[in-house]
């Protein structure tokens, strides 16, 4: 954390289109001198980066190039060199060189980490223009630590590539979502309100404080009063600068006011969510209490399934996979692992597949666990094969999608705080379905499931972890949809209904109330009250003629309860009475009861009238049409003549179809149940080849980038190959135009080339090119060019000789023969060159 230098230090990330969001946004500024702002771009290391002369045209602050070292001072915008990664410590800028191998991809999110481990609440965050996920994990890091996050919005001056803002922005975790001309007088605004902070140490800000506290716990159930004073101030303050109010008073009447910002405050405050192994001693009682358990008896053709959902960037997923892959090392037959993770978010989605994270946000990962599953590249560590083999990305909404099944672990925490009592009671049904009987669940510390105990047994109830009871899961379907998103009535399992509220009659003692008590339980026709998922609230008595407990484990469910003959007439008179808020009825109905004996029955279904915004509740009331009837009498009865023969017949085929239907809609159920299961393993399948289809268009990418460079490196050689032809081109000419005779040797007196005015003094033509010189007719005017040309290659000394020799054309002349060291590039000597000069003649 910072010294004594208490600003606010400003890092802005852009790419792609950034330059043009740099301008807009610093053309905002004035000459505010109380933040320091770091630009960091994705700056070619191939090329010098100009932008702080860009810059430098657009604000009146200085603009300076980073150093390492370089103190950060308020009031100056620094900007990132290239080939070069920026951090930041103690107060200074910190520079190292790109890895020209292993280049690193999210420069930003390595800044940011930084500046969040360095400055606290005193960071601040901007993402404008550019493609790609980098800043995403910054901006995680930055809120954890208390700090302000800004994304460019695509409002005003839209974004030109808003991949990157946009990913931001999807974690949940942007403070202001704003045009690029806004940022910059926001932060102007948020420099000048900084000090509220201090504020809040006074007498009235702490009852302030405490009434907060109060709002929080009759709001959202959560109580923070023991919340670290210091940290739960700066969320408050970090609201307080959102909701752009300076005064505590007027935020607590904010508070009161608005239920939308008392979410918002208890979502900042429990915000530390993206750490690896976050609640260590959580982790290693899931270590050493259910990862046992789950390998317990299962050999190498058996499958362990574990669900994930609301994964976000993944830190949960692999922690729980490092934690596998530890115990799997000890085991000699290991089974298969799948660790499915599942969000909405598709960009948090893709951080996480890539497995790349900034050191800053490893601080929970021990040195030993750090150097075994990660490897670095560039300024980020990578999560290694060997872990990210055992996890499968998925995007898929825990509310509307289908449910995993099978499972025999599913780690969701810190998820449910964000669900409302309603969602939260679809929820941890949909997770007990998703186990296997005797799975585990494991939530957050601020996460439970005491109204389902029912379906969920405490293991460890500090940490959270709970195992699924061995629950009956043969009755009727899962939820299924209705426009979209409402929940079919009377479609759920037993064992998953939402709790209904307590059946509370009011008491009292009035000889009225004692009257009306005596009627309904010596007169009332049998009765039940279900709410609109059907399952049973209270009971009447004398309803054992109607209902009747199954096999297995008690349930509550209407339909599961009702005796054969009834349950088709039921479900439907259920359905329109929520349907139509009205009354419904039924008669005629033929129920059998004990000893095979028929009652025929009549049913009426009808809302009960409650208060506003309550659930809804149904009373359904059984009478009996005559006495009941042995089989015999019971058919009898029904081939009893009746007036109207036609109406007969009609009746009884609607007897038929009715039965019908009824087995119809059993064998709906299992095939409902079948296709579930089917669908179930076809998204694995098809999550894997999603994987599978990454990774391969990840190599693409890669291979495409690759032919990109060799694209260039070809440009360039082809260039290359150019100016030589060229060059050689004007060799020859010169050569041509001199007249002057010279030959060029290698080491072993290889003719390599020559120009042709050496043919007046050695009979030599193109074809005698990788010849020795020493074999042309040199040898009787120069005995001693061999020893000469031998001697220059090893001195490295030029020689000159007088010789006579008998030429073609003008019979014995005198010349001097020349030989000089070839040397190359590095001064090597790679052979000689020969060159004769005809000595004119005197007089």
């Amino acid at each position: 954390m910072i010294g004594p230098a208490r600003f606010p230090v400003v890092g802005i990330g852009a790419s792609a289109g950034g330059i043009e969001a740099l301008e807009t946004l610093f053309s905002g500024l004035g000459l505010d001198g109380d933040l320091a702002y770091v630009v960091v771009t994705h700056v070619s290391p191939d090329r010098e980066s100009l932008l702080h002369e860009v810059l430098g045209r657009f604000t009146k602050l200085p603009v300076i190039v980073a150093e390492d070292g370089m103190p950060v001072e308020p009031g100056r915008i620094y900007v990132l060199p290239a080939r070069m990664l920026l951090g930041i410590a103690d107060g200074r800028l910190r520079l190292r060189e790109h890895d020209p191998v292993q280049r690193e991809r999210n420069p930003i999110d390595l800044f940011f980490s930084d500046l969040a481990r360095a400055y606290g609440e005193y960071a601040v965050g901007v993402v404008l223009s550019g493609g790609g996920t980098d800043g995403t994990l910054g901006i995680k890091a930055i809120k954890e630590r208390g700090g302000l996050t800004f994304a460019q919005g695509s409002d005003g001056t839209v974004p030109r590539h808003p991949d990157m803002p946009a990913s931001a922005i999807a974690t949940g975790l942007v403070d202001f979502e704003l045009p690029a001309d806004a940022i910059g007088a926001q932060l102007a605004e948020y420099a000048r309100s900084f000090g509220v902070i201090e504020g809040l140490e006074t007498a009235a800000a702490e009852a302030a404080m405490s009434e907060i506290h109060a709002l929080l716990r009759d709001q959202v159930g959560h109580d923070f009063s023991g919340y670290k004073p210091k940290t739960f101030a700066r969320r408050v303050q970090r609201r307080m600068q959102v909701a752009r109010l300076h005064r505590i008073e007027n935020y607590v009447e904010r508070l009161r006011a608005d239920g939308t910002e008392v979410t918002a405050l208890f979502r900042d405050l429990l915000i530390n969510v993206t750490n690896f192994f976050r609640d260590g001693d959580a982790f290693e009682a899931l270590k050493l209490r259910v990862l046992p358990r789950l390998f317990e008896g299962r050999g190498a053709g058996d499958t362990i399934r574990v669900w994930v959902p609301g994964c976000a960037t993944g830190e949960e997923v692999y922690s729980i996979a490092m934690l596998m892959r530890e115990h799997m090392d000890g085991l000699r037959a290991v089974p298969r692992v799948q660790i499915f993770a599942t969000d909405i978010d598709d960009p948090a989605l893709a951080v996480a597949r890539s497995g790349r994270y900034p050191e800053a946000l490893l601080d929970t990962v021990s040195p030993e666990r750090r150097r075994r599953f990660f490897s670095a590249e560039g300024g980020s560590y990578v999560v290694v094969k060997a872990v990210r083999e055992l996890c499968v990305f998925s995007p898929h909404s825990v509310i509307r999608d289908p449910p995993f099944s099978r499972i025999d672990l599913v780690s969701c925490r810190n998820l449910l705080i964000y669900f409302g009592p309603v969602v939260q009671a679809q929820v941890i049904p949909i997770f007990h379905y998703a186990l296997r009987p005797r799975g585990h669940l494991f939530l957050g510390t601020a996460e439970n499931v005491s109204q389902f105990g029912d379906l969920f047994t405490p293991i460890d109830k500090k940490h959270r972890i709970f195992q699924a009871r061995d629950t009956e899961r043969s009755g009727a379907a899962l939820p299924l949809a209705i426009n979209g998103t409402q929940l079919a009535p009377f479609a759920r399992r037993s064992g998953q209904a939402v709790r209904p509220p307590p059946f509370n009659p009011e008491s009292g003692a009035s000889v009225r109330q004692a009257v009306e008590s005596h009627v309904v339980e010596r007169f009332a026709p049998a009765h039940v009250v279900v709410d609109r998922e059907g399952d049973v609230v209270h009971y009447s008595t004398r309803t054992g003629k109607y209902l009747e407990a199954p096999a297995g484990l008690p349930s509550r469910q209407l339909l599961t309860l009702a005796r054969r003959g009834l349950r088709l007439d039921l479900r439907s008179a259920l359905r329109e009475a929520i349907e139509s808020h009205g009354p419904a009825f039924r008669s005629d109905i033929a129920v059998e009861g004990e000893e095979g004996r028929i009652q025929v029955v009549s049913i009426t279904v009808e809302p009960l009238p409650l208060r506003e915004g309550a659930d809804p509740l149904l009373v359904v009331l059984f009478h009996d049409q005559g006495p009941s009837l042995s089989r015999s009498d019971a058919e009898q009865r029904d081939a009893r003549p009746k007036p109207g023969s036609d109406a007969l017949q009609l009746e009884h085929e609607l007897r038929d179809t009715r039965e019908r239907l009824q087995t119809l809609i059993e064998e709906y159920e299992t095939a409902l149940e079948e296709l579930k299961s089917s669908n179930e393993e076809l998204v694995s399948v098809n999550e894997e080849l999603q994987s599978t289809n990454e990774e391969l268009e990840a190599s693409k990418e890669e291979l495409q980038s690759l032919n990109e460079e060799l694209q260039t490196v070809n440009h360039e050689l082809s260039g290359k190959i150019d100016v030589l032809d060229r060059a050689n081109s004007d060799l020859r000419n010169l050569f041509d135009a001199s007249g002057l005779a010279i030959v060029f040797l290698d080491r072993d007196l290889i003719i390599r080339t020559f120009t042709p005015a050496v043919a007046r003094f050695i009979p030599i033509q193109d074809s005698d090119r990788g010849r020795p010189l020493t074999d042309f007719a040199v040898r009787p005017a120069y005995p001693d060019l061999a020893e000469d040309l031998t001697r220059v290659l090893t001195d490295g000394k030029e020689i000159e000789r007088e010789i006579e020799q008998p030429t073609i054309r003008d019979g014995n002349r005198r010349h001097v023969v020349r030989i000089s060291p070839y040397r190359a590039l590095n001064a090597a000597i790679t052979g000689a060159v020969v060159s004769f000069v005809t000595v004119p003649a005197v007089g």
